[in-house]
């Protein structure tokens, strides 16, 4: 038997090899009927494979637009949870498509281990999580443009909830607050300015920068929902730290994700942020109903990130990449690209399909890609 897998060695790949053989063991399957199996997994491994010529870029393009035509332009909104949306339909993919470094919904799906997963403490650890701001904490601020002071009256119920004290408070104050001496007042803390002057914008700017003090939870995570998923529990949010929450005790590290491409790619890699595109436009995809290729997909995320880092398709991400200036010219601002590689006599190969359409030359895929060849004949 093994013989015989090894004469398939380089014919399937690896995986798909291994997979087959793996289900084969279980049911115990005789030698004939498994190279009944191969030949047929080879024949259709085959016949997936894209032929020499095909254009691709086209049919993907093609297969991608068509169906993104009929999505819808909605927002997906967690019922119960103020400012809980996430962003989806056409919206989401041009988010993606175009490499935007920041998502208009940034969201996490934090998954947990035991006992958390289980459901115990699994509020607390949500609200732990929750990035807590002065402002949230406050009843109001207050100015006494005499002595250039703020008095911020607290919510003792409030800070009583979330587990902070007021020595946390202004310490927290203390340390993002430069410039001003601190004071507890038991109900109230109160900024007096250094500074021997402050003029009356000043201490107002100060008053509007004091509410956004950070005191508790992960910078960026503006909401938690704790939610069943099948067995167990998770946290679902609004606003995204990757790798932030990663550090945290009792996260699940292979699991979590964020919708924020980039910070994948900063944390995990290109690798990571290549399969995290095909994921989330896949995602949008299902959810609208439609149905399109996955290979389709895994195209355009290998052209975002075949130069190591995540580009949308921009003219200052993927189309600045091309080495053809009529290519890039095609796209956006064409004055700009010629003159530019008029000035350092930039050479143009016409390797590629866009630049040829332009010059009424054959495209160098399909029946183009044969060169004719001719003697002509001697007089």
């Amino acid at each position: 038997m093994d013989k015989l897998i090894d004469g398939y060695g380089g014919r399937i790949p690896k995986k798909i090899l291994d997979d087959t053989l793996d289900y084969i063991k279980a049911k115990g399957i005789s030698q004939s009927k498994l190279k009944k199996i191969l030949d047929k997994i080879t024949e259709e491994y085959e016949n997936a494979k894209v032929s020499p010529g095909e254009a691709v870029g086209l049919v993907s393009a093609e297969s991608i637009g068509e169906p993104g035509t009929q999505m819808t332009l909605n927002t997906f909104h967690f019922a119960g949870v103020a400012e809980m949306n996430v962003t989806m339909g056409l919206p989401r993919i041009i988010e993606i498509l175009d490499g935007r470094k920041e998502p208009e919904t940034p969201a996490m799906e934090i998954f947990l281990k035991q006992p958390y997963s289980k459901g115990k403490d699994i509020k607390e650890f949500a609200l732990n999580i929750k990035e807590t701001k002065l402002g949230e904490v406050a009843l109001e601020f207050s100015i006494s443009l005499v002595d250039a002071e703020i008095e911020v009256k607290l919510d003792k119920e409030k800070i009583k909830r979330i587990g902070l004290t007021n020595a946390q408070i202004v310490a927290a104050i203390s340390k993002q607050m430069k410039g001003f001496n601190v004071k507890d007042d038991k109900d109230s803390i109160v900024l007096r300015s250094r500074a021997k002057e402050e003029s009356i914008n000043q201490v107002y700017k100060a008053k509007e920068s004091v509410k956004d003090v950070h005191l508790k939870g992960i910078k960026g995570i503006s909401q938690v929902l704790p939610v069943k998923r099948g067995d167990e529990y998770m946290v679902m949010t609004s606003g995204s730290n990757f790798a932030d929450v990663l550090q945290l005790e009792g996260v699940d590290m292979n699991r979590t994700t964020t919708n924020n491409i980039f910070e994948i790619e900063k944390v995990l890699g290109i690798e990571a942020a290549r399969q995290a595109i095909i994921n989330e436009v896949y995602k949008v995809i299902e959810n609208q109903g439609l149905n399109v290729d996955l290979r389709h997909i895994m195209l355009v995320a290998d052209t975002m990130c075949f130069s190591g880092q995540v580009k949308g398709i921009t003219r200052y991400g993927v189309i600045s990449e091309k080495s053809s200036v009529l290519a890039r010219a095609s796209f956006e601002t064409p004055i700009k690209h010629i003159i530019n590689a008029a000035l350092i006599g930039e050479i143009d190969r016409l390797d590629s399909v866009v630049e040829n359409v332009m010059l009424n030359q054959p495209v160098p895929i399909g029946t183009g890609i044969p060169k004719l060849i001719t003697k002509s004949s001697k007089k």
